[in-house]
């Protein structure tokens, strides 16, 4: 809808909406995280040091997850772009992010002797805010855009958008021609403008009123690792929601999308983990008691 804040005259520097908000992303969730460590007795700085390896992990995550879902669509034909300004300076996968996050958190914390369950926690409302104002870079660029849809919901992206990533504005801008065949009889014509979902609305409010549950949860947490789990479940549940109205076209796993696939992955292992700490926890109240 706005994919360019501005461009400096008689130079080729434009300063693009979604980089810019991404960068701001990334600030608002390490200096929210960093507080709350620090209010569960944490150490702020190694909290920010963490952050920063989480970031560099969770860019990577992203990059190569992204590579690998379009790999047979794109990348393995223009493999040279992979090195390409590009590729560095679009988008990625979050799931691939999430997961490159967790997995370089797992180390560096291990080397710094923080408990990881814990800095968890005080992470979890981090990525929720840091995902909503993302989101609003994916509906600025136009990127991650939903199906086409005859609701009051739909909106119309610009021409711009359109040059940078693809989405739709006509009904023959449709990837999937049984789509085209439809709305095009629907519309009455393929040149006929076509309504999208703002999927990138849905998650950037959905994530944001899970960053208000999580801080709620984090300070009234019965157990280590809570937050965390809190969010895996329903940010699962969410995602995999939000991608039926999502018009992802990168491949399917089961029937389901590839972000389906891991949210529903997510979801069960978080939700297993929840149930065996609910239960220790219950049961050291009780052996206390006795």
């Amino acid at each position: 809808m706005f994919p360019e804040l501005f461009k400096i005259p008689g130079t080729e520097f434009i300063l693009n909406t979604y980089g810019f908000l991404q960068a701001i992303s990334f600030i608002v969730a390490l200096l929210l995280m960093a507080r709350l460590a620090e209010r569960d007795g944490l150490n702020r700085q190694r909290a920010y040091d963490l952050g920063l390896w989480i970031l560099a992990a969770s860019l990577i995550g992203s990059k190569l997850l992204l590579v690998i879902t379009e790999w047979n669509i794109y990348y393995r034909d223009n493999p040279r772009q992979i090195l390409s300004l590009d590729f560095f300076r679009s988008g990625g996968v979050f799931y691939g992010g999430f997961i490159g996050a967790v997995l370089a958190s797992v180390i560096v914390m291990k080397i710094y002797k923080m408990p990881w369950w814990r800095v968890a926690d005080a992470c979890a409302p981090g990525i929720a805010i840091g995902t909503a104002i993302g989101r609003l870079g994916c509906f600025a660029a136009g990127c991650c855009w939903g199906k086409p849809t005859s609701s009051g919901l739909g909106i119309h992206f610009t021409e711009k958008a359109h040059e940078l990533t693809g989405v739709p504005l006509l009904v023959a801008h449709l990837r999937d021609p049984i789509e085209q065949s439809l709305w095009s009889e629907k519309l009455g014509d393929l040149l006929a403008p076509v309504s999208l979902h703002p999927t990138q609305l849905y998650e950037a409010g959905g994530t944001l009123l899970l960053t208000a549950l999580l801080v709620w949860l984090f300070l009234r947490r019965q157990f280590a690792g809570q937050v965390i789990l809190s969010y895996g479940i329903l940010y699962g549940i969410m995602r995999f929601i939000i991608e039926y109205w999502r018009n992802d076209w990168r491949g399917e796993l089961l029937g389901l999308s590839t972000s389906q696939f891991i949210s529903l992955i997510i979801v069960l292992l978080a939700t297993v983990t929840y149930v065996i700490f609910w239960r220790r926890w219950r049961s050291s109240l009780e052996t206390d008691e006795v």
